[in-house]
This record gives structure tokens, sequence and C-alpha cells, in this order.
């Protein structure tokens, strides 16, 4: 029958999928500049055709191009001459098509990055020629080492009116050596990201490639109406650590869209600090909105909140959104010590192919800065919807490991059918979880939950909220 066909042309399938999905990016290109967020407002100064008044090119600053030749003082100087221009709408600096070597470089306001089809800024991989920064304040530390951290390729703070896109062209961390060298313990400050914008409003990426980042792919910290569109995020699934793809931390209003992720851990992680640091910073991230994507994950998850969200997480929005071939496919995760909430998230329309755990909620991520953090900042979760959850090929579709600190409140499950790959009991696992399944779903939910028909009259009202059903040898 199709779904014989399915799982044995699954190749195919999900090449049909994405090619499918590809047209709607070509047809999204045409509007993607604009700049307009679903909160309803477009970025202040920003013109609706995504135009600047002024418009550069990288060579009449001295770029080059030839992948061996450093660029790096030719973006300076383009960017120091679109930084005077701001008052006057700013300037479009056009990089046309070529391998354009160069060092971390800042952007600045009312400033649009302009990639040409076959244009690739690449990484210079010598780490002594990218800056060291101060700890993000909401980490107390470098996420992998005490003190400094390493800057990124393309860098930002303070900012306004930020765009960077083109025709598909690409940003190449060329993270190869940064992967080698942090594996051999080779390097004394935590890895930078590729792109990392900072306390900024009004940014737009779209249709773009990022590709082999050092560390974390995309980061906005503590930004305001943030706009992914198309973009393509690219690194290998194995053996590229912390190659998340899209990371809000701290952010609100924020749109991520139309993108196609797969990296070497989770696609897109929602974070707000870590720990006693992030709860002193308390900058929520909140109003995130993540549709119309498809990623994968070997090695983490499609869709993560946490596991540092000290400052709170509330107000997201996952829908349409198709995690294949992945170890999870959506994660919150937290611990004690962590304190903040995470609250009012809804997930909606989600397709599992492939992956060994569905859903995932757990409370025992003990990764800290230091030993000094609060035992008893206990996070709140709570609020939690999954509407719409399909699949095949699933061995665990839930697992909610709540506990007794930390219980998980309000969870709702409706429409749910996943097709697993494993018979026995214990596949739909809970531990300290409050919540309802209104209808059917299957497979057959824990015994934790509340059951409501379809009208959300009560059926069975569970006795058993505590239970522990969790088994990590499925």
């Amino acid at each position: 029958g199709f779904p014989a066909f399915l799982s044995s042309h699954k190749t195919l399938f999900i090449v049909l999928w994405i090619s499918a999905f590809g047209s709607v990016f070509l047809w999204q290109r045409d509007i993607a500049g604009a700049g307009f967020s679903v909160f309803g407002k477009a970025g202040p100064g920003r013109s609706m055709s995504g135009s600047r008044p002024f418009e550069f090119n990288i060579t009449d600053f001295g770029g080059v191009g030839d992948g061996v030749a450093d660029d790096t003082a030719a973006f300076e100087r383009a960017i120091s001459a679109i930084s005077k221009l701001g008052k006057r709408g700013g300037g479009q600096l056009n990089v046309p098509p070529g391998k354009w070597l160069t060092a971390p470089f800042n952007l600045t306001s009312h400033m649009t990055l302009f990639l040409a089809e076959d244009a690739e800024i690449l990484g210079i991989q010598d780490e002594k020629r990218w800056p060291l920064m101060p700890p993000l304040p909401s980490y107390g530390y470098g996420r992998e080492h005490r003190g400094p951290r390493y800057g990124s390729l393309i860098h930002g703070q303070n900012l306004e009116d930020v765009v960077i896109t083109g025709h598909n062209g690409s940003i190449n961390g060329q993270g190869q050596s940064w992967w080698t060298k942090y594996r051999q313990k080779l390097l004394n400050h935590t890895r930078g990201p590729l792109v990392q914008i900072m306390w900024s409003n009004d940014i737009v990426i779209s249709n773009i490639t990022l590709r082999d980042s050092p560390f974390w792919t995309f980061h906005p910290y503590d930004c305001k109406n943030v706009t992914v569109r198309n973009v393509t995020i690219l690194a290998p699934v194995f053996g590229a650590p912390n190659t998340d793809g899209i990371d809000p931390d701290s952010c609100e209003d924020v749109v991520i869209e139309n993108c196609y992720i797969s990296v070497g851990d989770d696609a897109i992680a929602i974070k707000s600090g870590w720990d006693q640091f992030g709860i002193v910073y308390g900058r929520p991230s909140r109003n995130i909105l993540i549709r119309n994507l498809i990623v994968r994950s070997m090695v983490s998850a499609g869709v993560s909140i946490g596991s540092e969200m000290s400052g709170g997480v509330s107000n997201v929005t996952v829908e349409n959104v198709t995690v294949w071939s992945s170890r999870r496919a959506v994660r919150i995760k937290t611990a004690v010590g962590r304190g903040g909430y995470v609250r009012h998230i809804t997930y909606r329309n989600l397709t599992f192919d492939d992956a060994q755990v569905g859903i995932v909620i757990k409370t025992d991520y003990n990764e800290h800065p230091d030993m000094d953090f609060d035992k008893n900042a206990f996070p709140i979760l709570e609020n939690i919807s999954f509407t719409g959850i399909h699949g095949q090929g699933v061995r665990v579709p839930v697992r909610i490991h709540g506990s007794e600190e930390i219980p998980v409140r309000n969870v709702t499950f409706r429409d749910m059918n996943v097709g697993i790959t494993y018979k026995k009991k214990h596949i739909f696992q809970c531990a300290f979880v409050q919540g309802r399944v209104i209808g059917t779903i299957f497979p057959a939910p824990c015994e934790n939950l509340d059951i409501y028909d379809e009208e959300e009259r009560p059926v069975k009202l569970s006795t058993a909220q505590n239970v522990t059903d969790i088994d990590y040898g499925v």
C-alpha cells in the first residue's frame, strides 16, 4: 500500500517534498526583502522595496574575491563608508560572485549586505584573527571555557535596520579546523558563531545559505523584531559539534519561516540565559513564530527550547514543521538551578519522519556554568499544547520527564497519529506531568493524562500524574 511505498521510497519522498517546498521559496523570494514581520510592523526607515538609496560593490574598496587574498580591509572600508549614510537611509554592499576570504567584521545600522548567486564569504581559519570578547552577560562564562569568547565572523552590536540577503549566496565559516581543535582540546576560549547580532532591532536575514559555522550558526542576542526567511543552514550532521542553526537568545518578536536546516546540533534552540547569570540578566525570549521548515538533527533535536532558559521563554508557536532523520524532533530541556519559565508554547501541524524520539520534555539537563547555582531555582513548565502531530518511523513518540521539583503542568495533546517502530509498552512515557488528551490519539497516552472526548467533555480523569514510566533504554 501507500505507506509501504513511502517507507521504501523515503528518500525519493523527501526529495519531492523539498523540491515542492523549494517552489514556495522561489515564489517568496520577490517579497522577501520587504522586512515585514508577522507582528505587524516594518523596521523604521526601511524602504519596502528592500533597496537602499546608496549601493556599493566590495570591489570598489579593494576586494579581490579569489579565495586567497585577504579581503578583511575591503569589508571594513565599505562598512565604514555605509556607516556615514544612516541619516540618509543607509547603504547596500553588494558582494559579487567569487570567494571572499575575510577575518571577522562588524556590520553597521541601516545596512544591507547583499550576496550575489555564487558569492561566498569565507571565514579565515586562523583563530588569532578572531577577536576575543567578554562573555555574554546572561551566561557569565564562555559556553565552553571561562573568560572571554571568540566573536562571530559577521558581528553587530546596538544596531538598527540591518538586512543580510541576496540571490542565495553563502557565508561559509570553514568550521572544520575549529571542530578539530575543539575535539583535541586545543582551544582556550569558546568558539565563535558565524553570525551574531547583539542588542539590536529590526534584523532581516533572507535568501542566503549559512554553512559550516565554528559554533552556533545565527545567534541573535537580546534583539527585537528579527526575521529569518528563505535561509538554508548546513553543517555535517556528525562531527560538527554545537553547530546549532538558529538560536534566538533573550529575543522578542522573532519570525523564522521557509527555511531548510540540517546541522550538527539543534536546528533551532530558543534560549534566554544560563542559571544565576540568566536570572539576574532577566531578559526573556517571547513572541516567537517558527513555521514552514524542514529540519534535521542526527545529534540533538529539530526545535529545542533551552536548556539555557533562565530569563524565561513564552508565547512560542511552532507550526508546519517537518523533522526528518533525527535523534529527536521537538524538545524542551531545563534543570534545577535554571529558574525562569517555559509557558504558552504551541506546537501545531508537525510531521516526524524517522525520529528516535518525537516529543521530549526533560528537567534534568545538568550543564551548569559553575556549582554556585541556586539549588532552589526551579523552572516553571506550563501551558504547552501539541495539535496535529503526525509521522512515521518513530521509536518513542512522547517522553515527558517532569520531576517532583519541576512538574510539567497543563499539557494538551489533540489530533496525534504517529507511526511507531517499537511495539512494546511505554512508548508514550511520562513522569510528574498533568494535562489532557482531547479525542483519540495514537499511540495510546500515558496514564498521567486526563482523557476528554472531541467535544472536550471529561471521559476519564487521571489519578496517576506522578507515576513515572520513563525508559531511556527504549
